[in-house]
């Protein structure tokens, strides 16, 4: 039962249920206390003290995050008392963080900046102490220690949403501070390269590694033939720091965006998630119906976080990942080889770009296994989509005023099955759609699967297959709802065909490289961006894309071929992960 109480918010009269905190009795009234630490159903921990309140009769303020109402309770949330604490808690952790705000990747979204900026601090009381930054520069993630303000958002979500607990606080008083847990690099432990810590920090205090000066030599160079490709969650979100609706931001857009940025070539990273389909999906027929010849349940391979975590907790369950490679680096040898001779262009001369929505992709494209054209590697760069903006950015244009250009083909076109690819269920649903068809000759009905859909974080259904049986799958977003979904599996309790793992809750279109943004609705409202273009795609099934037509039948043969299985397939035990212990004399990792 809920019991309501009666509490006043400065002079507001108001009844609440007595589990509310301060914050969410504030916000229901519109009131705004300012925040810093805090985060939505993260971070409640009250470290910075910025929301602190005034509660009558008692002497010390509260926080508002993190205390809850009581029957009579009258609060100021802006009182003398409370305006001056915060004020001067603010000036404390200025005092800790470097504020080289013009060369900072958060200088135009910094939470510590604006709050500043409203409690109008102009001058800080306190002598600066910035903690020294070191790190390793190479590392996909990096983590400047002089802007962070021990927040404690990254160390939350990595424990309570991902459950790898990477980061921790260390020493104590004066000297606490972030960093990686158990004393170990960044590039020694086993953190997934989910990113959700970056999207999460409310500084400039973690990043990516910016490659941006990198793809301008790609482009500054006369003999280079520059291609990129766009993954699929970037059309739902790469308008929103330039200010462009959904409506305005699609992807002729930033295809019109890219080309004028220099690019020789602009495709579609869909075509190759088409062509996921077809390899994954006739992968998942041939181990469903050799079912004693298989590892089962076959697990999807395209999120490479995902992978990095298996192959890190649970290695034994690594023969049950799809050998099908991610649809960016499907997209590399296709690039290195079959475009290269469509179009008559030296190999060794292509530079293949990504556009990316993942952290993760960036050491994807850096492993070397990866690299089967032979001609270097296979996709040579990945940008975030933040990374994309701030390109953008610097070659001063303005996307809005652009008119839509075509993708480029033959790589440039993808089906409705693909687009999906960037929200949770998405590869589930594509998978079965082509599934269906490759066991009966027929289409089912294009919204037969959408039981896969939505944000839960676990989510099972079965489905019929004439001629193959019954499918049970499960799908999975988030690596603390993965672990539940793995212990479940490996104890028994459940039993599945196949399972979609997305190492970020949400899917891709909540990726680590996304933009970042204070919206809490912002991934439903992508992941229906991404729906809307299936439902008017002319093509919503992978197998009916033609361009994946025209390159079997040119190229590759057919799904698992000899030359697919050589140039779309991978073996993921051929490399390790930091500190695995490595018995394959054919790995070409260096642990022992």
């Amino acid at each position: 039962m809920v019991n309501q109480v009666n509490i006043s918010i400065n002079g507001k009269q108001t009844t609440v249920p007595d589990s509310m905190t301060i914050l969410a009795a504030a916000q229901r009234l519109g009131i705004k206390i300012p925040t810093l630490c805090f985060y939505w159903g993260i971070n409640d921990c009250g470290a910075c003290r910025v929301c602190c309140v005034e509660i009558e009769g008692s002497d010390q303020l509260a926080a508002a995050c993190n205390n809850k109402v009581a029957e009579g309770m009258v609060i100021q949330t802006n009182s003398p008392k409370a305006r001056k604490t915060r004020k001067m808690n603010v000036e404390l952790i200025l005092s800790q963080h470097e504020v080289q705000c013009t060369s900072c990747v958060r200088g135009g979204n910094c939470e510590l900046r604006l709050l500043a900026n409203d409690l109008d601090i102009i001058d800080t009381r306190f002598e600066d102490k910035v903690e020294p930054f070191d790190w390793n520069d190479d590392f996909p993630l990096i983590r400047d220690a002089s802007k962070c303000i021990k927040c404690m958002r990254c160390i939350q979500v990595c424990r309570n949403v991902q459950d790898i607990h990477i980061w921790d606080l260390k020493n104590r008083a004066s000297r606490t501070t972030v960093g990686v847990s158990d004393g170990q690099a960044i590039e020694e432990s086993k953190c997934s390269l989910c990113g959700q810590c970056i999207v999460r920090c409310p500084v400039g205090a973690l990043r990516e590694r910016d490659d941006t000066d990198r793809v301008y030599e790609f482009l500054d160079d006369p003999e280079i033939t520059t291609i990129v490709q766009i993954a699929p969650a970037v059309r739902s979100a790469w308008g929103e720091q330039l200010g462009l609706s959904h409506e305005e931001a699609t992807v002729q857009r930033l295809a019109a965006a890219l080309k004028q940025v220099g690019f020789d070539y602009v495709f579609d990273t869909n075509f190759s998630a088409d062509l996921t389909i077809m390899e994954e999906g006739s992968e998942f027929i041939e181990r469903f119906t050799h079912r004693g010849e298989h590892a089962l349940p076959m697990f999807t391979s395209c999120c490479p976080a995902w992978i990095r975590w298996v192959k890190a907790y649970y290695p034994e369950l690594v023969p049950n990942l799809s050998t099908a490679k991610s649809p960016q680096q499907m997209f590399g040898p296709i690039i290195k080889t079959f475009f290269a001779e469509h179009a008559d262009i030296d190999p060794n001369k292509i530079r293949c770009v990504s556009i990316m929505p993942c952290l993760a992709k960036k050491e994807e494209c850096d492993i070397p296994v990866m690299n089967d054209a032979q001609v270097g590697r296979d996709v040579d760069l990945v940008l975030t989509v933040r990374e994309l903006n701030r390109l953008l950015k610097s070659e001063h244009i303005v996307a809005a005023s652009l008119d839509e250009v075509e993708l480029d083909s033959p790589l440039g076109t993808g089906t409705g099955a693909a687009v999906i690819f960037g929200a949770t269920g998405g590869v589930m649903e594509a998978a079965l759609r082509s599934a269906y068809f490759l066991v009966t000759g027929e289409n089912p009905d294009a919204d037969a699967f959408k039981h896969v859909r939505g944000l839960d974080g676990w989510k099972e259904a079965s489905f019929e297959i004439p001629g193959a049986g019954e499918v049970h799958v499960a799908v999975a977003s988030g690596l603390a709802n993965t672990r539940k979904l793995v212990e479940a599996i490996l104890a028994g309790e459940v039993e599945y065909d196949f399972v979609e793992i997305m190492s970020c809750p949400g899917g891709c279109i909540n990726g680590g490289g996304q933009p970042i943004t204070d919206n809490l609705a912002a991934p439903y409202l992508r992941s229906q961006v991404l729906y809307g273009l299936d439902k008017q795609s002319e093509y919503r099934f992978s197998h009916e894309n033609p361009s994946i037509g025209l390159l079997y039948n040119e190229f590759l043969g057919a799904p698992l071929s000899e030359k697919s299985h050589h140039l779309l397939h991978t073996d993921h035990n051929a490399w390790c992960m930091p500190n695995e212990v490595c018995a394959d004399e054919d790995c070409e990792c260096e642990t022992e």
